[in-house]
């Protein structure tokens, strides 16, 4: 299964060297950076944890999920590691991702993701009771509030959101990254933004959300958010 990068919009990772797709199949590391090639200022890399994309749901991803109920679209799913989970709790669930690589290895563990973008058709639109935006995957497209009000879209009137946010809570930044790898292999440029929990509220409510508990872990703070009645 394969995308043409060519034709296919800039998103996470992909064009160039595909790095991503490249440390799917291999362990990594990867570092997502901003991209500077238009000069202006650089910024510090963070790494791309690659390794907990391949593994399975830890701790506080699996408490998460127990504390929701009903099916499960995970948007950016990678390898699928929430969908297998949600399977093993007994729950439908699909996930959805732009890279053939995550696809595929999800699909060689039987766990069913669809390839493509969130923004495109996505199967049982409207319906899904939890939608799940970890890893950071509020950025993708690089515009939160669109995105937010596209899961507003996609979830059932009565659903939930789960966002992982930015270490610092105050943070609303849009911006052009790159991902790269040790060995020089670097994406294409592609339109990214990260979001703190505490900038999260406007949009989230801007798109039909209101918060309803945080869970932290570490470094980790997820934000869940429920559908506004009426919205």
């Amino acid at each position: 299964m394969s995308i043409d990068s060519s034709a296919a919009p800039a998103c996470f990772g992909r064009g160039g060297e595909e790095p991503y797709d490249h440390a799917l199949r291999t362990g990594g590391p990867l570092h997502l950076h901003e991209d500077t090639s238009a000069g202006g200022g650089s910024v510090t890399s963070r790494p791309v944890e690659v390794g907990r994309f391949l593994a399975g749901a830890d701790r506080v991803e699996r408490r998460l999920l127990a504390g929701t109920t009903g099916s499960v679209l995970d948007v950016g799913c990678g390898p699928g590691r929430m969908v297998a989970e949600a399977r093993r709790r007994g729950r439908p669930a699909l996930g959805v991702d732009v890279s053939p690589a995550s696809v595929h290895l999800a699909s060689t563990r039987g766990l069913p993701v669809h390839l493509g973008s969130v923004f495109d058709a996505v199967p049982h639109a409207g319906r899904w009771d939890v939608v799940l935006l970890l890893d950071g995957n509020v950025g993708i497209g690089g515009d939160p509030d669109a995105l937010l009000g596209r899961c507003r879209e996609i979830a059932s009137p009565a659903g939930l959101l789960v966002v992982e946010a930015a270490p610092d809570r105050h943070r609303y930044r849009r911006y052009t990254a790159r991902v790269s790898s040790s060995c020089g292999r670097g994406s294409d440029a592609f339109p990214w933004a990260e979001v703190g929990a505490d900038a999260l509220v406007d949009p989230a409510r801007g798109a039909g959300w209101r918060p309803v508990r945080e869970v932290r872990r570490r470094r980790r703070t997820f934000v869940v958010l429920a559908a506004e009645v009426g919205s």
